[in-house]
């Protein structure tokens, strides 16, 4: 999930940079609250990693909703990013925190703690590439774009979660 979500970003910090999506005053303020929600979902790395396998459900489950709430109330590239960014974590929706046997599970199945953080990340990366899309900028675009140091949990700059 972290792959595509930093491909996506890629993607649109390349539009951003080549001015060929240019965010309007709605898209800003709409990725915005996005990213601040996302945040809230989705804390720091290692306070997640901390937290039972129940509550992190919850936390990308948040983050989910989120996106989808986000997504209702906008139309355009911003939407269409958002979009993509709830495909890519769509799996998410097949977890489940809760013991139960095959048949009765309606098909979900239990995350490994590794599947738990490469989602949590995912989030803080969204999180980053919709607070430059809410400044307008490609920061960290060029040749190197999508391939910059990002940190352990992916989020290059990160100070706030």
């Amino acid at each position: 999930m972290s792959a595509q979500i930093a491909d996506l970003s890629a993607e649109a910090e390349r539009q951003l940079s080549q001015h060929l999506w240019d965010p309007t005053e709605e898209d800003a303020a709409l990725a915005r609250k996005t990213a601040s929600g996302l945040a809230e979902a989705v804390g720091e790395a290692a306070a997640q990693e901390r937290l039972p396998a129940i509550d992190r459900l919850e936390h990308l489950r948040e983050a989910l909703a989120v996106l989808a709430i986000a997504l209702a109330r906008i139309h355009g590239p911003l939407a269409w990013y958002l979009a993509q960014a709830c495909t890519a974590l769509s799996p998410v929706l097949r977890w489940r925190a809760l013991p139960a046997d095959r048949q009765s599970s309606f098909g979900t199945v239990v995350p490994s703690s590794s599947d738990l953080a490469d989602a949590e990340r995912a989030v803080r990366r969204l999180h980053t590439a919709l607070t430059r899309a809410a400044a307008g900028t490609g920061a960290g675009t060029g040749a190197d774009a999508g391939t910059a140091d990002t940190g352990t949990d992916g989020c290059e700059g990160r100070s706030d979660i």
